[in-house]
């Protein structure tokens, strides 16, 4: 037997405990290189960030409930709640809320405080404006910490749906034919854009331009409907997307990966109601999914090679979900949208879309944070 003195300086945690790790193991010279491997290798520190100020935070809080219950063993987590008024809650306050006890007990922190050199890597399950729109995504960048997910470009445009649309418009990627409407042009003459819009055929949706999980989208199938629609939606946004309705299969594919991005299986959502909206997204029972889809292998293979193709065009890093429309009588496919911070709970559809492509959950944590740690 031999007495090893071991001393390691660790640079990565100097500025959260200004210390070394001295360290005396009695082992055999044969042992050595095992303990090294197994019993010396530190745990990635992974913040969760969670909650954030849209209309989705509580799916963003279910989707954190699920990425601690299965990264604990694997990472050192430590999760933080945003409220709903955008501050930062102490690690117990938050811990609180993820248990549904509380929200808020105190004034809460301001998110740039954020102590950049105590974890590796962040992931930011922020869902919709002031978390998928680039904004988390940009502090974070100037805070030099790696991040799960799009950098500032990817994530802004993929919250944008005009933006979107013009960029994959430029690509030549087939989506259903829109009109873009501004706020004051609804205020000023609501008649005339009406008439504007109406040369799309009905049914029309209706959709707020920066906004996730359907919030503010309505479906028009007369003029009536159509000017309540776009005042409705003149209250989230002041610009607004007005899209031509067909009766359509709604398929998603997500992706995984950098520059060189693969594409899972290809999903189907269906469900009774009349479109699907915010009800009909996070109530049980009222939306069904089928994965892997019941379509041919030349129109699967269609999906993911687009689906590819919109991730690179917004230029689109680490996770994204993408949506689309199939017209069974044209055959024709095309573009919804992407979202690059798709819900991120066990049977949430992007997860379950991975693990039936061969990724357990479990696994696609690991490979985010390889990816956001990964070069790019």
């Amino acid at each position: 037997m031999h007495i090893v003195n071991i001393v390691f300086n660790t640079p990565s945690l100097s500025d959260k405990l200004n210390t070394s790790i001295n360290i005396s193991i009695n082992v055999s010279k044969m042992r050595l290189n095992s303990i090294f491997k197994d019993d010396m290798v530190m745990k990635q520190r992974l913040l969760l960030l969670c909650g954030g100020q849209s209309g989705e935070h509580e799916v963003s809080l279910s989707s954190a409930r699920s990425v601690l219950a299965a990264a604990g063993d694997s990472f050192e987590v430590t999760p933080i709640v945003i409220d709903k008024a955008g501050k930062l809650l102490s690690l117990p306050e938050s811990q609180k809320a993820l248990e549904g006890r509380s929200e808020r007990l105190s004034q809460g922190g301001e998110l740039s405080a954020l102590p950049a050199k105590a974890f590796d890597v962040v992931f930011p399950l922020l869902h919709g404006p002031y978390g998928e729109d680039g904004t988390v995504q940009g502090l974070l960048k100037l805070l030099n910490i790696p991040f799960i997910g799009s950098e500032v470009l990817g994530s802004a445009v993929g919250m944008d749906k005009l933006m979107m649309k013009s960029v994959f418009k430029a690509q030549g990627l087939p989506q259903v034919p829109y009109v873009e409407v501004r706020r004051r042009e609804v205020l000023d003459d609501v008649v005339k854009v009406v008439t504007k819009v109406e040369a799309l055929g009905y049914p029309l949706f209706v959709k707020p331009a920066n906004l996730g999980s359907s919030v503010g989208i309505s479906k028009a199938k007369n003029l009536d409907e159509l000017s309540h629609a776009l005042q409705e939606a003149c209250h989230y946004d002041r610009r607004i997307i007005v899209e031509k309705g067909f009766k359509v299969r709604e398929l998603e594919v997500a992706i995984l990966g950098n520059d060189k991005p693969q594409a899972s299986v290809v999903g189907e959502i269906s469900y009774a109601s009349d479109f699907y909206d915010y009800d009909t997204k996070y109530s049980d029972g009222k939306a069904q999914l089928h994965i892997p889809a019941n379509i041919s292998p030349e129109l699967a293979q269609q999906c993911q090679d687009l689906a590819i193709k919109a991730f690179e065009a917004i230029d689109a890093a680490g996770l994204a979900r993408m949506d689309f429309f199939y017209d069974e009588l044209s055959q024709q496919l095309y573009l919804n949208e992407i979202n690059t911070m798709p819900g991120f709970t066990k049977t949430s559809m992007y997860p379950k879309l991975w693990q039936a492509s061969g990724i357990g959950y479990q696994e696609l944590i690991h490979r985010l944070v390889h990816l956001a740690l990964e070069k790019r």
